[in-house]
């Protein structure tokens, strides 16, 4: 581990956005990423570390307009039992119950899988068939300013962001889901919950008597980010459910990915995965 030369504790948004303006921070919330990666030098700390842990701003879930709001510092644990989310988007509770262990549940934050932008983060595939987008916050001239960024514009490659060195990830807004929408996760490892998955598969779509419309995909563990998948929603855009259109987006999903080999799968069984379990998936939702 890298040698540090201070370790701050912000209270206010504010103090944590003076100390990122000042350069040479790295940020510190749950640490169940950042404390493993600096120890096996993947994540080389800077002079600082700053714990945001005490940053108020950064905490709560709240419907914010026609969205619900997810502090950065929420934990997996308390997203899984929060009243708003099990109503409006139970896919990240479904999510979440293949997140690790219960001990890092209580630990991992929101924004920490985001920012950590792994391919195979488990509550990325989720949020990006659910239309989620980042909050972020800098103090560049000064004054706090917030932008807001579509999450499938977030990642630009493995542990990698457009977030800027003086920003902070502040929240994430999901937008409430249109009546009728359905929403499913699957992740393939070796292990249900206590393994990096080999691949992951969301899916959102609006049930119209049958039909589907508004259909979104994504793909985890399969590209350098977790990706939308434009080809398999654009086969099951507008068509009923049925054997022929089950086994269109399937192809289509196989067609459409183009994943590596590493130790826990090689490209050809990553790409049989996708065809076979979206394939199963779309079945249990007909069946449903």
């Amino acid at each position: 581990m890298n040698a540090i030369e201070q370790y701050v504790a912000p209270t206010s948004l504010a103090q944590a956005l003076d100390c990122l303006s000042r350069g040479e921070v790295t940020v510190l919330a749950g640490g169940t990423d950042l404390m493993p990666q600096s120890a096996g030098g993947k994540v080389k700390l800077r002079p600082t570390l700053m714990n945001i842990r005490r940053v108020p701003e950064l905490t709560g879930i709240a419907r914010d307009g026609d969205a619900i709001r997810i502090g950065a510092l929420v934990t997996v644990t308390e997203m899984m039992r929060d009243a708003l989310v099990r109503e409006h988007l139970p896919v990240l509770v479904e999510a979440g119950d293949h997140f690790a262990s219960d001990q890092i549940r209580n630990a991992a934050t929101l924004g920490g899988n985001v920012n950590n932008a792994s391919p195979a983060g488990d509550l990325l595939v989720p949020l990006l068939v659910l239309g989620a987008e980042v909050e972020l916050a800098g103090k560049p001239n000064g004054a706090i300013a917030t932008r807001q960024l579509p999450l499938a514009e977030f990642f630009v490659g493995p542990g990698r962001t457009r977030r800027q060195p003086h920003e902070l990830l502040t929240a994430v807004r999901v937008p409430l889901p249109p009546r009728g929408q359905l929403a499913r996760f699957y992740k393939f490892g070796t292990r249900p919950a206590l393994d990096i998955s080999a691949i992951s598969i969301g899916l959102a779509a609006v049930a119209d008597d049958g039909v589907l419309s508004n259909v979104r995909v994504a793909f985890g563990a399969v590209a350098p980010t977790p990706v939308r998948a434009p080809r398999t929603e654009a086969a099951l855009e507008g068509r009923r459910l049925d054997a022929s259109a089950i086994e269109a987006a399937a192809q289509a999903a196989f067609d459409e990915v183009r994943p590596i080999d590493d130790v826990r799968a090689s490209a050809w069984y990553r790409r049989e995965l996708i065809r076979n379990m979206t394939r199963r998936m779309l079945d249990d939702v007909a069946q449903a």
